[in-house]
């Protein structure tokens, strides 16, 4: 990563315990996790699953957190709007 005008370490030292701001990313195809926590989650046929309270980090793919402790790998999302995650699951997943 660099920053314009930091053409070398010792003026990149000089910003440490500074707050470098950067304009927010606008891309319409990035899900971002504070867009999904609390959302309602359904399955293809619009069955509701739970409710998302976090996001977890993990190496295969981030899991969807479920009120209900449920996990959902993210890999089986199919979309994502204002307030709902629509995923495609294997049947038994959450069982």
């Amino acid at each position: 990563m660099s920053f314009g005008g930091i053409g070398d370490r010792e003026v990149a030292e000089g910003l440490r315990s500074r707050v470098l701001l950067a304009p927010p990313i606008q891309d319409s195809g990035v899900v971002w996790v504070h867009q999904l926590i609390g959302s309602e989650v359904l399955d293809a046929s619009g069955t509701r699953l739970g409710v998302v309270a976090a996001v977890d980090a993990n190496p295969a793919s981030d899991l969807l957190v479920l009120e209900d402790g449920g996990l959902v790998p993210m890999c089986f999302m199919t979309r994502q709007s204002a307030g709902t995650v629509v995923v495609d699951i294997p049947a038994g997943l959450l069982d």
